[in-house]
């Protein structure tokens, strides 16, 4: 029987076998009936121990079993143990860690195909201008083009450089916000001063698509890191300006009280549907009304920089009459 590999059980035995010979020999020496009684009382302990510690090592080698089980990956076996005493309490221990290390593997998992679906997307995102700017390098190389075409191929060629720069800078930045290497320094900063410095690189956006930016907010102050807070709503209002039409408005009004520092961005523009509306801060997603050269990124990385400093972010939406965004920074 492959429990007699068992240290306790088999020096059980053998003490076993000494009482039973010691007791022959005194039975030999002292009264017949005393003996036979003592040697009958000893007999039935030494059974009684020897059926405990069986079941006991049976209920071991079934634990045994199970981490075997678990470290070839199985986490999905059920293990809980209602009764008392110390290997009860083994058991439930055992299945709190196969609960934890199936959470753990469920994780890596969905970080694995997350981390899949993101290289694909990346992969996407730079092939497409890459394989234009080739066909125009191709092009250019044509002596015979006419100089109007010439400049029209290398600004666009320009135009696509700036897209790969700000793609692969937005993607440096996300992986610094994920890996969590980014230190914010939250400082007290003035609401006014820092929505001033967010309108100041959108005035040549606005004039282009005759939109009007409307800022309200009173002299408050908050805490926040200036920089990336800036790149987050930047971020925002960019998306709004891009889903509004001719001549629209985008609002941006602010309020404090003891608990928060709110800030609200909306517009009158399109709206986002209710189909997209849950998966607008996802990355590398794009609506049904996105532009062509939306890549997903912007409204991703606002939230990333939002919910890193205990702020929170959220959107609500009416198609065809416009889009709020909700953002606040707690006290």
């Amino acid at each position: 029987m492959h429990w007699f590999r068992n240290k306790d059980l088999r020096n059980f035995f053998i003490f076993f076998l000494f009482l039973t010979t010691a007791a022959a020999v005194l039975y030999a020496i002292f009264p017949k009936h005393v003996l036979a009684i003592l040697l009958g009382y000893a007999c039935a302990i030494l059974l009684f121990e020897f059926i405990f510690a069986r079941r006991r090592y049976m209920q071991i080698s079934e634990l045994y079993e199970y981490l075997k089980l678990i470290n070839s990956g199985k986490y999905d076996l059920g293990m809980q143990d209602h009764t008392e005493g110390e290997l009860s309490i083994l058991k439930s221990e055992i299945y709190k860690t196969t609960v934890t290390l199936r959470a753990q593997a469920d994780e890596l998992k969905r970080e694995k195909t997350g981390l899949s679906d993101a290289m694909s997307d990346i992969s996407h995102q730079l092939k497409t201008p890459l394989t234009s700017m080739l066909v125009m390098t191709d092009l250019l190389c044509d002596n015979n083009l006419p100089s109007d075409k010439r400049k029209e191929f290398t600004d666009s060629i320009r135009a696509q450089l700036d897209r790969l720069q700000w793609l692969v800078t937005a993607l440096l930045k996300l992986s610094r916000l994920d890996t969590g290497t980014i230190s914010f320094n939250l400082t007290p900063v003035n609401m006014q001063e820092l929505l001033s410095r967010v309108s100041a690189p959108l005035q040549i956006a606005l004039e282009i698509r005759e939109q009007k930016l409307i800022i309200d907010s009173p002299d408050i102050t908050f805490s926040c890191d200036s920089n990336w807070t800036m790149e987050a709503l930047l971020n925002i209002i960019k998306n709004c300006i891009e889903h509004t039409k001719s001549a629209g408005t985008i609002r941006v009004s602010c309020l404090q009280n003891a608990l928060f520092t709110q800030i609200e961005i909306s517009d009158n523009g399109e709206g986002i549907s209710q189909i997209d509306l849950p998966h607008i801060f996802e990355r590398f997603y794009r609506g049904r009304n996105a532009s062509e050269d939306s890549v997903g990124i912007g409204l991703a990385m606002a939230k990333s920089i939002i919910t890193s400093q205990d702020g929170s972010i959220s959107v609500a939406s009416v198609q065809g009459e416009g889009t709020t965004f909700q953002i606040r920074f707690f006290e």
